[in-house]
């Protein structure tokens, strides 16, 4: 029953990862209605997310090597040092800085307070709200290549807030990326770029600190989740990326809006408890 359900959840985790409506959010929530009825946990939901990440770079493959090449090209003088993709490189860097000095600092809350289905259920309404804003009211003309060292580290302050599940990773990024001007597809480009380093350095850490572990799901169960996240991942990576180069991010809005509500409703009746 437990590899039913790690496969379920890595589904979910694949599913909802890169959608601006919180995978983080959707797992602790799912969690609650399984027969297992627990928190699927802070280390499961990081280590699968290893997953959804390899299928970033399988998509992105080809921008992140050449990101990577000309990054160290212009670090040795090769090149020059304001080239694009070696621009990218730094602000990828300097953006990846804010979520692991918060993730670190707020480790134990991360764990603990911040599961409430409470806060996750007010986080899923606000992010909403504020990301439906921003598609609103964002110019959207700035492009990938336009962004420099403040906007880089505003990006990666936002990313810093999906430590708080509801938020979302991508959401939170996408939504910053809107206010600041950038068109959907390049704030969604950014957005998955500079999850890499934060994702992969998180999962594999909850990885070596959860070996020896107990925890409701096993190493083989979450090693299944994984790879099952990562396919689901990949399909769903190249759809949002088609979506949003043609429609608004209206339905994740109504989506979010409507999931707060209903988590809202359901915790004061009693249905499920917070944490």
């Amino acid at each position: 029953m437990l590899f039913l359900e790690a496969i379920f959840l890595g589904f979910i985790q694949g599913l909802t990862e890169f959608l601006p409506i919180s995978s983080s959010a959707h797992l602790r929530i799912v969690g609650e209605f399984l027969p297992s009825a627990q928190d699927p946990g802070a280390a499961f939901t990081a280590i699968t997310q290893i997953g959804t990440e390899a299928a970033v770079v399988v998509f992105f493959w080809r921008d992140i090597v050449r990101i990577i090449s000309r990054w160290f090209q212009a670090l040795v003088g090769r090149i020059p040092r304001n080239d694009p993709d070696a621009k990218m490189g730094w602000l990828i860097i300097i953006g990846s800085i804010p979520i692991v000095v918060l993730g670190l600092l707020f480790q134990d809350q991360i764990e603990t307070t911040f599961r409430s289905l409470w806060l996750i259920a007010g986080m899923l309404i606000l992010f909403g709200v504020l990301l439906g804003i921003a598609d609103h009211v964002g110019a959207k003309k700035r492009k990938l290549n336009d962004i420099n060292v403040p906007q880089g580290i505003v990006y990666g302050l936002a990313q810093s807030l999906a430590l708080i599940p509801g938020v979302s990773r991508s959401g939170g990024t996408i939504t910053a990326g809107l206010f600041m001007g950038f068109e959907r597809a390049a704030a969604a480009r950014y957005a998955f770029l500079l999850a890499i380093p934060a994702v992969f350095g998180s999962g594999f850490y909850q990885l070596f600190k959860s070996w020896n572990e107990p925890a409701l799901f096993g190493l083989a169960e979450t090693a299944v989740a994984t790879v099952v996240a990562f396919g689901v991942a990949l399909a769903v990576i190249a759809f949002f990326m088609s979506w949003i180069s043609k429609h608004s991010f209206l339905p994740f809005v109504v989506y979010r809006v409507a999931l707060g509500s209903l988590l809202l409703v359901l915790l004061s009746a009693g249905v499920i408890q917070a944490y």
